[in-house]
């Protein structure tokens, strides 16, 4: 006999629930995670960042616990050394995450398309995210600085006009990593956003922030000379231990900069153009 629609369902059921749909079912449970397997593989910055921050995390501290076991009365000679190396260090930090965060939005938002159907050029949308980067790192990190001297009597300012040096050394690296992310997430899309903000961390054992660049192995020495950070870190120490600008720290900081900015511009134009005439601007999936 043909089922009565009006008939009510079996007590403690849905019309369209059984009890084997009720029932703890691991098939279920292994189709999610093979459906997160799938998406983990096909995404290579996804797999690289399940082991990247351990790593790192061990590389850095082991450098730190390596140079302090042998200078224990380091930080004593210069009060507030690790706090400048922390604010600089954010200075770098906040710099490549908002010239990359700046330019996801407009992928987020799915809005580059429509940008450049406008007269906009890619090298004014690059002038324009390092502008944005410029003012997300003032406003994230002058907040910092001013906490600093309350809670720590530690005042940043006090190293007068090599601060500027070192913040715009600083800045300018970090635009030079956020470039290249954004340029990575351009043409690999979005499933590479993760890198804006772990890329930054592979430099941080590597730029002497809390240690001298000397405290490396000596096979990674030239590594990290080879790095803007390591001029600035380098010359922060001389001016809190001796008192002194060293004008050769500033002049590699520099030459650096300007070579790998230019660099890193160049790689990001360069992408574009190959994502426009891949279509890509419209396509920002994962």
């Amino acid at each position: 006999m043909p089922h009565d629609v009006r008939h009510p369902p079996e007590r403690g059921f849905s019309p369209i629930q059984t009890p084997q749909s009720v029932a703890f079912a691991p098939r279920r449970v292994l189709a999610i995670v093979l459906r997160h397997t799938y998406v983990l593989k096909s995404s290579f910055p996804r797999l690289l960042e399940l082991a990247y921050w351990p790593t790192v995390q061990m590389v850095l501290w082991g450098f730190i616990t390596t140079f302090f076991v042998s200078h224990s009365s380091w930080v004593a000679e210069a009060f507030g050394v690790l706090l400048a190396g922390v604010l600089l260090w954010d200075v770098m930090f906040r710099g490549n995450l908002g010239l990359s965060i700046s330019f996801m939005e407009e992928m987020w938002s799915r809005n580059l398309g429509h940008l450049f159907v406008s007269p906009l050029r890619p090298y004014e949308l690059v002038a324009s995210i390092m502008t944005m980067s410029f003012i997300r790192t003032v406003v994230g990190i002058v907040p910092a600085t001013l906490l600093a001297i309350v809670f720590y009597e530690f005042n940043i300012y006090g190293l007068g006009l090599p601060l500027v040096t070192f913040f715009a050394n600083l800045l300018v690296f970090g635009w030079v990593i956020g470039l290249l992310v954004s340029a990575m997430i351009l043409r690999f899309g979005l499933g590479a956003e993760s890198l804006a903000w772990v890329a930054i961390f592979a430099f941080g054992p590597l730029s002497g922030i809390y240690y001298p660049i000397d405290t490396l192995p000596g096979w990674l020495q030239p590594v990290a000379w080879a790095m803007t950070p390591a001029y600035v870190f380098e010359g922060m120490r001389a001016v809190l231990f001796d008192g002194v600008f060293r004008w050769d720290l500033f002049g590699g900081a520099v030459a650096l900069n300007v070579l790998y900015l230019g660099a890193a511009t160049l790689v990001f134009l360069r992408t574009f153009t190959t994502a426009r005439k891949l279509g890509l601007l419209l396509d920002v999936g994962e």
